[in-house]
């Protein structure tokens, strides 16, 4: 049997992980002195309660060495291969950690990890796939070619409400993330070549501005993969999800429109009030 693993960025909800037979490895949360496991040890309310307390963002790293190789001894102890998805490997070492778990096991002929050169449901779109081709007995070289070749489509992007997260972690100048809150400006967040850049700015509240960065979508998704698209966040107001759901379910071409929470690692850098509308686009 194929076993399909992600580190925590993938940012699936336990339904699906539940659904489709999904493991999880954790990342790290350190506030302060503690440190935490994504999803496991700490949620994103604590996560945003400390940044705030302490004017800081909390740093994040990959899985000890040690971990992911506990992970995979349980997996390959049972008979079972691995396919693991990690985090874009130019944004964290996850993806080199769990390719060492594999060498110092001597296992790499049974162990497949793949860098997803993405984040959150950006990695989470490509490990759902896997998962079902996994399920269709599908041999993994087989299921990594599939990978490749829907690795390039995905499309990944945010918008952000406060640029204060963002600063406080140094991915935005101090000077910006004053003006963009004195302008009400929530920039867009884009995952290119595994990297995210800004590629430009909303003004005005944040939930007009989630329905326009959709909308402004809509030519993509209407043509994009139909199995499913993701809406991933960390609003702390449902109003501004629903009626982004209600949008991408009017344009009647997905079979799921998929509802999930941003994790403790992307909601370290990017804060309360960001939203993102993740989908694999059409051949």
């Amino acid at each position: 049997m194929i076993r399909v693993y992600s580190d925590s960025t993938c940012d699936l909800s336990p339904e699906l992980l539940e659904r489709y037979h999904i493991g999880i490895i954790p990342l790290h949360v350190h506030l302060g002195e503690r440190t935490c496991r994504d999803g496991v040890d700490v949620t994103p309310d604590e996560i945003f309660s400390w940044s705030d307390a302490n004017n800081a963002t909390p740093k994040t790293s990959a899985p000890s060495l040690e971990e992911v190789m506990e992970i995979y001894r349980g997996v390959l102890d049972a008979g079972d291969e691995l396919v693991v998805f990690t985090i874009s490997s130019s944004m964290s070492s996850s993806n080199n950690v769990c390719m060492l778990a594999a060498q110092e096991l001597e296992a790499e002929d049974r162990v497949t990890v793949i860098d997803s050169e993405n984040l959150s449901t950006g990695v989470g779109l490509l490990v759902v796939e896997a998962a079902e081709l996994a399920a269709q007995g599908v041999s993994r070289p087989e299921i990594q070619k599939k990978i490749e070749e829907y690795r390039p489509r995905v499309r990944a992007s945010f918008v952000v409400d406060t640029l204060v997260y963002l600063h406080r972690g140094g991915r935005c100048s101090g000077l910006a993330a004053l003006m963009g809150s004195a302008l009400k400006l929530h920039p867009r967040i884009v995952v290119q070549n595994g990297a995210m850049h800004s590629d430009r700015k909303y003004r005005g509240s944040i939930d007009k501005v989630v329905m326009s960065y959709s909308k402004e979508l809509e030519e993509a998704l209407k043509t994009a993969k139909p199995d499913r698209v993701f809406i991933t966040h960390t609003m702390l107001s449902n109003e501004p999800v629903l009626a982004v759901k209600e949008y991408l379910e009017s344009l009647r071409h997905f079979n799921e429109v998929l509802d999930t929470h941003a994790g403790g690692v992307i909601s370290s850098h990017c804060g309360p009030g960001t939203l993102g509308v993740l989908f694999i686009a059409g051949e």
